[in-house]
């Protein structure tokens, strides 16, 4: 995997001593809103079958997001395979970092990556409607909404019972934009 830059960010591939960051996005009930209703993510006794990545800093796939100009941690973004010309992008920022287009910035460097290095034809990226601001990102970077699920979850959380969305870029859509 490549260190990506960006105007303002370095995505690098994560590395362990990146986890104490990684536990403190998971702690923070805002970021966990749209994953888990909210709940501050305890490690020690996380449900394994857990829906959700939390990195361990020795995934292949995932890189940690840092502002370029000072280093400061801002989060992590992930393309995920799904079979063999197939990823899932995902991120995860700090709330801090919210708004200032951050997201969008990572997101379009890890997908360009992804498509020009990462030998995918299609990526793919998924959140609950309710959840404009990823929402948002996707649609910034040129991903088509395809279809909406309503999946019966053992423990729904607030916004679930309007499903999840996703939205998808193909290789050659992303060379013509």
């Amino acid at each position: 995997m490549a260190v990506l830059q960006t105007t303002r960010l370095t995505l690098r591939p994560c590395r362990p001593d990146d986890r104490d960051d990684f536990i403190a996005l998971e702690r923070d009930p805002e970021v966990m809103r749209f994953l888990n209703g909210g709940h501050a993510v305890d490690r020690a006794r996380a449900d394994p079958s857990a829906t959700f990545l939390m990195p361990e800093g020795t995934e292949p796939h995932v890189w940690t997001a840092r502002r370029t100009a000072g280093g400061a941690f801002v989060g992590w973004f992930c393309l995920w395979p799904e079979g063999e010309a197939l990823a899932e992008l995902g991120y995860r920022l700090r709330r801090e970092d919210w708004g200032q287009g951050l997201a969008s910035e990572g997101a379009l460097a890890l997908v360009g990556w992804g498509f020009e290095h990462g030998g995918y034809d299609r990526i793919v990226a998924t959140t609950m409607v309710v959840n404009r601001g990823s929402r948002r990102v996707m649609e910034k970077l040129g991903m088509r909404y395809t279809r909406t699920d309503h999946i019966d979850y053992p423990d729904p959380i607030a916004g679930s019972e309007q499903g999840d969305v996703w939205y998808e870029m193909t290789r050659g859509e992303w060379r013509g934009r």
